[in-house]
């Protein structure tokens, strides 16, 4: 059995712990260990300060083989990153001639003179393996410490990952004979985490040690994530396959997808071999369903339009909802829903259309229609298939729960039209 080698992604900087930058670094490198059968195991992020970085390197040491670190190679005071190292290791730092001419040739070839914190971008421990940066001026470095790798990377994105792509990973490849680490994921929507959960329970409760489950939800959705470690990349696609046909019986109704699709992927896919069209009529979402929808490269192939009702007016003079439905039943009912969506695609010529109309929030509500209350519509040529939605007091995650939901019944509806022409 070859042992698992395992991962820490630290990243260094007060402007991530401030919220002020969004780390997109450590989900990237993580799939890219990933990739070649490293398990990243843990992510630490930490300010510019020095005993919280010693800290991080030396609990992260007692638990990996490999420790990455970004940011705080920058030529400033705040970027202290390789004094500490050096602490660490018991070192000093001292101009590395090859870096030095790789930054010197840098600001050459911009038409720029070289300040003395330029060269101080050079100034590596001494004990470290330079690792070359063709894409910026601060240089990778490896060091090794009691069977640990440490990498320290650049901050800047796309410094980090040329320099991850092309040294770091071949490197780790080399060093470590891996296991071979695979996922497989399935996209359901319309059941919550702990209904489906209970739903799946005997088929988790029997899946062989090698292969784990994990539920990710969001909006709506819960992506099911199988993962499955071994030598055998063949056997293990296989495997992980089997594992998936026994679990499709059980909750095929919510599954609209497998892996990176998406739903508006999945219902651009549907359309084009429908040779279908469909537009939209949003109210409380605000044009968010078209956005989801257009989104999608080449989605001019199937998507005509959208109105944006917010208001009655436009209901009723562009989309031809009755006065008497608004009157009676409120803009936010099932009445006015189906009448929206029936309008929408009457105006926009189109195959499907979809309509949303709901209290988003935060106020708004009724002791009959509280926030959160939301009728959505689906109209075809022969059919309009409407659903009601008992949402939440939070009008950022109610637009994008509506959105989620107003899909699905669009890809529900298109696969039963498709069900119906071929019966």
């Amino acid at each position: 059995m070859v042992p698992t080698t395992r991962a820490e992604i630290i990243t260094i900087g007060d402007e991530i712990l401030f919220g002020q930058i969004t780390d997109t670094n450590t989900q990237w490198i993580g799939t890219q260990l990933t990739d070649i059968g490293i398990r990243p195991v843990r992510k630490t992020s930490v300010g510019d300060n020095r005993q919280d970085i010693l800290d991080a390197f030396a609990e992260a040491s007692t638990r990996v083989n490999v420790i990455i670190v970004t940011g705080g190679l920058g030529p400033t005071r705040d970027d202290i990153t390789k004094h500490t190292f050096c602490e660490y290791f018991g070192t000093e730092l001292e101009i590395n001639q090859e870096a030095l001419a790789l930054v010197t040739e840098f600001f050459a070839k911009r038409g720029r003179a070289m300040s003395e914190l330029n060269i101080q971008q050079a100034a590596l421990p001494k004990n470290c393996t330079y690792i070359p940066n063709l894409w910026g001026t601060a240089p990778g470095m490896w060091f090794e410490k009691d069977e640990v790798i440490y990498v320290s990377l650049p901050g800047v994105p796309y410094e980090m990952k040329s320099l991850m792509e092309f040294e770091i990973l071949p490197r780790l490849k080399a060093r470590f004979a891996t296991q071979i680490i695979q996922h497989k994921s399935i996209r359901t929507i319309g059941i919550g985490e702990s209904f489906l959960a209970e739903k799946i329970a005997p088929w988790e409760d029997a899946l062989p040690d090698h292969i784990k489950l994990a539920y990710l939800p969001h909006f709506g959705q819960v992506r099911l994530r199988l993962t499955g470690t071994g030598t055998d990349q063949e056997l293990l696609e296989r495997q992980l396959n089997e594992q998936v046909s026994q679990l499709l019986p059980l909750i095929e109704e919510h599954v609209f997808g497998y892996n990176t699709d998406e739903l508006e992927t999945v219902i651009g896919t549907l359309l084009i071999n429908s040779n279908a069209t469909v537009g939209t009529a949003e109210s409380c979402t605000g044009g968010f369903v078209a956005n989801q929808i257009t989104s999608v490269p080449g989605s001019s192939a199937y998507f005509e339009g959208s109105v944006v009702s917010y208001s009655n007016s436009v209901k009723m003079n562009v989309l031809g909802v009755s006065r008497e439905t608004l009157e009676e039943f409120g803009a936010v009912s099932e009445q006015t829903a189906r009448e929206m969506a029936e309008g929408a695609r009457r105006v926009l010529n189109t195959t499907f259309a979809v309509s949303t109309t709901g209290i988003a929030g935060p106020d708004g509500g009724t002791a009959e229609k509280p926030v959160g209350t939301v009728w959505i519509a689906c109209a075809t040529p022969d059919e309009t298939y409407t659903q009601l939605l008992t949402l939440r007091n939070n009008r950022k995650i109610n637009i994008e729960l509506t959105s989620s939901y107003a899909l699905n019944l669009l890809r529900k509806t298109i696969l039963k039209a498709n069900m119906a022409l071929k019966s």
